[in-house]
C-alpha cells in the first residue's frame, strides 16, 4: 500500500478484518501490547520504521495518532493537553505560541482561548476530540493517523471533524479508519478496502482513488460491501 502525501486515505471493511491493527503498525504502537511482533516493512521517506536505528518514541512525533474515543489527560488543563508531547527543553515562551497554533491547526482555538486552564476533561466530546488533534498537531507530525475519530460523535460534531481532516490534509498526511461509507466518500482522496479470509487474517482486496472504488470498483466484494450487501 502507498499512502500519497498531503492527502485523506480512508481504510474500510468490516470489523475484525484488520484496519486498526495496520494503522497502528504504521507509528509502531502496536508495541505496547505484550508479545506483540510484526513482519514486513513500513517505510516512511524511504526509510523503514521498523529498522533497529529508530525510536519508536521519535518516530510517533513523526507519525500521530488520534483513537477512537477522545482521551484528553484528565489531569491536565487544556493547555496542558496541547503541550503533553513536548520535550521539555521547549522554553514557556514557545510553548504558548504551540499551544495557539496547534489549537488553531485543530479549529478549537476561538472556543477555547479564553478557558486554556480549565480542565481538557470540561469539554464537550467533540470539542475533546479535536482537542486530542490538537495534541497530536502540537509536536508537529508529517503523518496524521485516525482511528474512527468521529464513531462516537454527535452529526454536528463529526461534521466539524470532517472539514478538520479536509483542512488538514493540504500540511499532512492522513490515514483514517472509517465504517462509514458515506464519511469514506466525502472526506478520502483514496480508499482501500479490506477483508478477513477464513484463516482470520485480514487482507488488502483493493485500493484505488475513492471516486473510482465507489463508481467502479474492480472487485466484486468491494461492491457488495459499498453497496451494503455485506458487513
Amino acid at each position: 500500500m502507498d499512502f500519497a502525501p498531503h492527502a485523506v486515505t480512508a481504510l474500510m471493511g468490516p470489523s475484525g478484518c484488520g484496519k486498526t491493527t495496520l494503522l497502528r503498525c504504521l507509528n509502531r504502537i502496536h508495541e505496547i501490547l505484550p508479545k506483540a511482533r510484526v513482519e514486513g516493512k513500513v517505510s516512511l521517506d524511504g526509510e523503514d520504521v521498523y529498522d533497529s536505528g529508530i525510536s519508536a518514541i521519535e518516530l510517533r512525533r513523526r507519525v500521530g495518532m488520534v483513537f477512537q474515543r477522545a482521551n484528553p489527560f484528565p489531569t491536565m488543563s487544556i493547555a496542558g493537553n496541547v503541550t503533553a508531547g513536548l520535550l521539555s527543553d521547549v522554553p514557556n515562551s514557545a510553548r504558548a505560541q504551540i499551544v495557539e497554533k496547534a489549537l488553531r491547526g485543530a479549529a478549537l482555538w476561538d472556543e477555547v482561548k479564553d478557558k486554556l486552564n480549565q480542565p481538557g476533561t470540561s469539554l464537550s466530546g467533540g470539542q475533546q476530540q479535536r482537542l486530542c488533534i490538537a495534541r497530536a498537531l502540537a509536536v508537529e507530525p508529517e503523518v496524521l493517523l485516525m482511528d474512527e475519530p468521529t464513531s462516537s460523535l454527535d452529526p454536528i460534531s463529526t461534521a466539524s471533524v470532517e472539514d478538520l481532516m479536509e483542512s488538514l490534509a493540504k500540511e499532512y498526511t492522513i490515514v483514517v479508519v472509517t465504517h462509514n461509507m458515506q464519511q469514506a466518500a466525502r472526506v478520502s482522496n483514496y480508499s482501500a478496502f479490506m477483508l478477513s479470509g477464513e484463516d482470520g487474517i485480514g487482507h488488502l482486496i483493493e485500493m484505488s482513488e475513492t471516486r473510482q472504488m465507489f463508481t467502479k470498483p474492480t472487485d466484486p466484494r468491494t461492491e457488495d460491501y459499498i453497496t451494503g450487501r455485506f458487513g
